[in-house]
């Protein structure tokens, strides 16, 4: 999730939010001088008592399995969340999306932290963390992930956004074993980041992205006599995917999964580190929501490809009728006995018959082998990762698997 501040955020990274008080620059794939744990006893030094917050508020836990309460923190996102620049597209969530993305693992209703009105109970802001388990260099953490943290805009001079996050980070670590937090930010906050990555496009649906203007014609092809048909012409796919033993990932896969993915993460420097709960909750395919594909031999899965659909509102009184742009995120990838960049064109092919306009991706993990060879165009929004309680730097992103939802 995204910070608002005072002014319109940069173009939309889907999981931002900002931690106050943290670590100091520098890093590499070895462990750096300086680079490790800041304060380990800083569970100790919270405060006891809540931050106070202006008089006419209060602090409460919205119940996400509760259909009202998901409601309220649905509408409160779906009204004052993630902008691009313009304020053109907004960040569309849907319910069942915020409440499986609020409910892995480990979740604790009262690390979901709300703020509403005391006189009529309306919501006006709200901030979520959720626990995940990384390894920086080879050591384990269990850390926390703030995420989906938004204040009404009509509320926003109040500076409410730096207290949630304190109470958030207060609560979280008096109530836990965790003393630092993961998140990204989709601007530069004053504080060191440990590594910056790019989102990069796939046209999908090259019409209805520069109909809206989303995307606009490719620079080679503005001169053309038909540009849009050359766009067009120039990001088909096949019909149909071409990997022979590619499937929908069952729940029968999960152990193999889990075996698969942790073992590929074990190269890179800094990457999540799951337990089957976790793939079960996160990979299994849910309509609308998480599509996950496996490439099977001999009863042995190989291979896995995965994205999550995250539309954007179009905001406005825009001159044509579409109201939502369809997007999907690249998630996590595994490549030990496929060709990376077939089994992405094969998720682009899925993505597309599925009615996708556009297939995001970062630049981090080995996406960069498959980013330029797809078609993919960087983007000019960044996302720049931080940690709490913790020096590291200098991340490159291809050392970087860590993707927040």
């Amino acid at each position: 999730g995204q910070a608002p501040g005072e002014d319109p955020p940069p173009p939309p990274a889907p999981d931002c939010v900002l931690m106050p008080q943290w670590s100091v620059p520098g890093g590499s794939a070895e462990t750096q001088p300086g680079e490790g744990v800041i304060d380990p006893d800083l569970k100790t030094k919270m405060d006891q008592e809540p931050y106070k917050i202006p008089a006419a508020y209060e602090w409460f836990h919205p119940d996400v399995t509760d259909d009202a309460d998901l409601t309220a923190v649905h509408d409160l996102l779906d009204n004052h969340y993630v902008e691009d620049s313009d304020e053109v597209f907004r960040f569309a969530y849907s319910k069942e999306f915020l409440r499986w993305a609020l409910t892995g693992p480990g979740w604790r209703r009262e690390w979901h932290l709300g703020v509403r009105v005391k006189a009529s109970g309306k919501i006006v802001g709200f901030i979520a963390v959720l626990p995940a388990t990384i390894r920086v260099k080879g050591e384990v953490h269990h850390v926390g992930c703030p995420n989906f943290l938004c204040v009404h805009r009509q509320i926003r001079s109040k500076r409410l956004a730096p207290v949630m996050i304190k109470e958030a980070n207060r609560r979280v670590i008096l109530s836990s074993d965790i003393i630092q937090a993961v998140y990204t930010a989709g601007v530069v906050l004053p504080q060191p980041h440990m590594s910056t990555c790019r989102y990069w496009h796939r046209m999908l649906n090259p019409k209805k992205l520069i109909e809206i203007e989303f995307s606009t014609i490719p620079p080679q092809f503005v001169r053309m006599q038909r540009p849009m048909v050359a766009t067009e012409r120039f990001f088909a796919l096949p019909d149909k995917p071409q990997l022979p033993n590619l499937r929908e990932m069952k729940e029968a896969d999960v152990p193999q999964v889990r075996e698969l993915l942790n073992s590929y993460l074990e190269k890179f420097a800094f990457a999540q580190v799951f337990d089957e709960a976790e793939v079960q909750h996160l990979l299994l395919p849910r309509e609308g929501i998480m599509n996950s594909y496996v490439v099977e031999t001999e009863g042995r899965v190989t291979d896995l490809v995965s994205y999550y659909t995250l539309p954007s509102s179009i905001l406005g009184n825009p001159k044509h009728s579409h109201t939502h742009v369809h997007e999907v995120y690249s998630y996590l990838n595994v490549a030990t006995a496929t060709d990376l960049q077939q089994l992405m064109t094969d998720a682009l092919i899925l993505a597309k018959n599925a009615g996708v306009d556009t297939f995001n991706a970062l630049d981090l993990m080995d996406n960069e082998k498959f980013l330029m060879p797809l078609k993919f165009g960087a983007g000019d929004a960044n996302l720049w990762y931080y940690i709490y309680n913790y020096s590291l730097w200098g991340l490159h992103p291809r050392d970087l698997a860590v993707v927040l939802l």
